[in-house]
């Protein structure tokens, strides 16, 4: 007999929409797209192999402009040439009740000029992430400003007409919307940076744009979600308390649920090693009932997931164990859970929909996936890298 997980329990946002469980896939990069950011049929494969029994799936991120572009293979939105593959994404990806959520972004300085075909990257000051070969990025002008916070709408009328039934801002993992929050990346004196308030506006610009395009081309039944990295290690950096100051902005406006970006769901703060409360529950309490959370980052388990839907966050994605079983929910439903697969065989990738690409961006990023059958390093995943559970 199947045990009465609560995360199997569906759940309903507040503007009537009800996701049918509280599994989330979150937004993972497969580096599988057409050169030119057109979805591939290596991407609807997967797609319709890995869909079906989680309440959301967030798809990779994709770019709102051409020059938001981050790394080789990924997806585009910037432009309504990419119209009939996302319609096929959409409709691939909503298969049994599943709702299909679309993860847009800018990449920002976390580019460089040979992804971007010769274009120096662009971020809010000229100033190189602290990363190896990291280039220094073309401080915006107000008016290119203005235009990436068009282009995050026109995205969103692309993801609406195309049948999504929602888009996740990406403002975390280091990309441009957590760059203009950011006081290592944004070292502005005018309305864009300097005061917390400040730095704050360009994400809550993109909110009130986004928002603009739902009203216009959409109904209240499309979902928004705003993704978030708690902390950053640079000095200068975003740290907790200007981070809970943020969320606490976010969470009364017009989106519809909030995702905390971390490599391990219960994981204390990386600047103040003396506080050890799990930066999730802090969350919680800002938050404070106004939006659902998703908590993500080594949640492979059925118990992994139970505990987080146990302290009160409302949903828990799987990112890696989604990749080794993407019939998890539905073994868990049956009362199968013995036969989840907690490992990855060299053998098993063409049934999985794992393709060479795939799997290089995966080994790239020293992804743990507890691989079988070979003889690659098998480290841990770098979080901030983006990729698998940080996209």
């Amino acid at each position: 007999m199947a045990t009465q997980y609560n995360f199997l329990k569906p759940y309903t946002f507040k503007n009537g929409v009800t996701v049918k469980n509280r599994i989330v896939i979150p937004p993972m990069t497969e580096a599988a797209a057409l050169e030119n950011g057109a979805i591939s049929q290596d991407e609807l494969r997967y797609f319709d192999i890995h869909t079906g029994g989680v309440g959301m799936f967030i798809a990779p991120v994709m770019n709102v402009s051409d020059d938001g572009k981050g790394f080789e293979g990924e997806p585009s939105v910037a432009d309504d040439k990419f119209m009939p593959g996302l319609k096929k994404l959409a409709n691939t990806m909503k298969q049994n009740g599943t709702k299909a959520i679309l993860q847009i972004f800018h990449a920002g300085r976390m580019s460089n000029s040979k992804i971007l075909r010769g274009v120096q990257p662009v971020s809010a000051s000229a100033v190189a992430a602290l990363r190896p070969n990291a280039e220094t990025p073309r401080e915006l002008t107000n008016d290119e400003i203005e235009q990436i916070i068009e282009d995050f709408g026109q995205a969103t009328r692309r993801a609406i007409q195309a049948g999504f039934d929602g888009i996740e801002l990406h403002g975390a993992n280091t990309y441009l919307m957590q760059q203009f929050f950011s006081p290592h990346s944004n070292r502005r004196t005018d309305k864009w940076g300097g005061s917390l308030e400040n730095r704050m506006r360009f994400g809550l610009e993109i909110i009130k744009r986004v928002h603009q395009a739902v009203e216009e081309y959409g109904d209240d039944k499309f979902i928004v979600g705003y993704r978030i990295s708690p902390e950053e290690i640079e000095e200068p950096g975003i740290r907790l308390d200007d981070t809970l100051k943020f969320i606490d902005v976010l969470a009364d406006q017009p989106i519809d649920y909030l995702h905390v970006s971390m490599g391990y769901a219960w994981r204390a703060s990386l600047n103040d090693k003396s506080d050890t409360e799990p930066i999730v529950l802090k969350i919680k309490e800002t938050v404070n009932g106004r939006l659902p959370l998703i908590s993500v980052g080594s949640i492979e388990t059925p118990a992994d997931a139970e505990k987080v839907i146990d302290a009160g966050i409302d949903f828990a994605a799987i990112g890696r164990e989604s990749i080794r079983d993407p019939k998890w929910v539905q073994k868990v439903e049956l009362g199968q859970e013995d036969s989840i697969n907690y490992q990855l065989s060299l053998t098993e990738l063409d049934e999985l929909g794992i393709n060479s690409a795939f799997l290089d961006f995966l080994y790239a990023l020293n992804a743990d996936l507890h691989l079988v059958g070979s003889d690659r390093p098998k480290d841990d995943f770098v979080h901030n890298m983006g990729g698998v559970e940080g996209n």
